[in-house]
C-alpha cells in the first residue's frame, strides 16, 4: 500500500484511452488518480460529472486526471457515452480498467471490512512522480471536487513558496489567504522570528505562529 512520499508504482493499465504505461505517461507533470466503486451508480456519476466540469481548472494548473474502477473497459466506455448521451458532458479523461485489481491492491484501494469494491480515493502525484497527498472517501459519500483543487493549487503553493498552507485556506478564519512561515527549528531561529516581525517581514502571534503574504 502506498503512501504519502512514495514513488508512484510503475504499472501498464487498460483504460478507455488505451494502454497507459504509469507514471510514465505524466511524465513531468502533475496528476491525479481516483478511483470509483462502480460504473452505472448515481453517485460515481455526480463525481464524474464534476471532475469533467472542473477539468479545465485542473489543466489550466497543469494537472491531468485519470479515473480507476474494476469494471471492464467496455462498461467504461458505455457509461461516459451514457453521460455524454442523457447529461450532455463528454469526459474527457482515460478511465482505468483495474478487473484484475493490480493497481487496487497495489493503492490500497480495496478494503475488505468496507466492500469488495474500490472505494473513492484520490492520489495526487507530481512531476517527478511521487505522491504527494491521498484522500479517502467510502462508497456512500461522493468527493467534494473544489476541494481537490483547492488541495492541488495549496500544494503547487507550497512548492513555489515554501510557506505552509493553513486551513480553509485561501478563506481561513485566522490569517485570511496569507501563508504560514515554517516552524522554527532552534531558540536563535525562535528568536530571529520575532526581530523579523518587528521589521515587518511577516507578522506573528507568537515564535511558533508566523505568517506573511504569498
Amino acid at each position: 500500500m502506498k503512501l504519502i512520499g512514495d514513488r508512484f508504482p510503475e504499472v501498464e493499465v487498460e483504460t478507455t484511452h488505451g494502454k497507459i504505461k504509469l507514471p510514465d505517461h505524466f511524465a513531468g507533470k502533475w496528476f491525479i488518480l481516483f478511483s470509483h466503486p462502480a460504473d452505472f451508480t448515481p453517485v460515481c456519476t455526480t463525481e464524474f460529472v464534476s471532475f469533467q466540469k472542473h477539468y479545465d481548472e485542473f489543466r489550466a494548473l497543469g494537472v491531468e486526471l485519470i479515473g480507476l474502477s474494476v469494471d471492464q473497459v467496455f462498461s467504461h466506455i458505455k457509461w461516459v457515452e451514457w453521460i455524454e448521451k442523457k447529461l450532455g458532458v463528454k469526459i474527457e479523461f482515460p478511465i482505468i480498467a483495474d478487473h484484475t485489481l493490480d493497481v487496487s491492491k497495489e493503492l490500497g484501494l480495496i478494503h475488505p471490512n468496507k466492500d469488495t469494491t474500490t472505494v473513492r480515493a484520490v492520489f495526487m502525484v507530481d512531476p517527478n512522480a511521487i505522491i504527494r497527498a491521498i484522500i479517502y472517501y467510502p462508497q456512500e459519500i461522493g468527493r467534494n471536487i473544489p476541494e481537490v483543487v483547492r488541495a492541488l493549487k495549496a500544494l503547487k503553493t507550497f512548492d513555489e513558496k515554501k510557506l505552509a498552507v493553513p486551513a480553509n485556506w485561501p478563506n481561513n478564519e485566522l490569517i485570511g489567504d496569507r501563508l504560514i512561515v515554517p516552524p522554527a527549528k532552534s531558540v536563535e531561529d525562535a528568536k530571529r522570528r520575532l526581530e523579523a516581525a518587528q521589521r515587518g517581514e511577516h507578522e506573528c502571534y507568537d515564535w511558533w505562529f508566523c505568517h506573511k503574504k504569498a
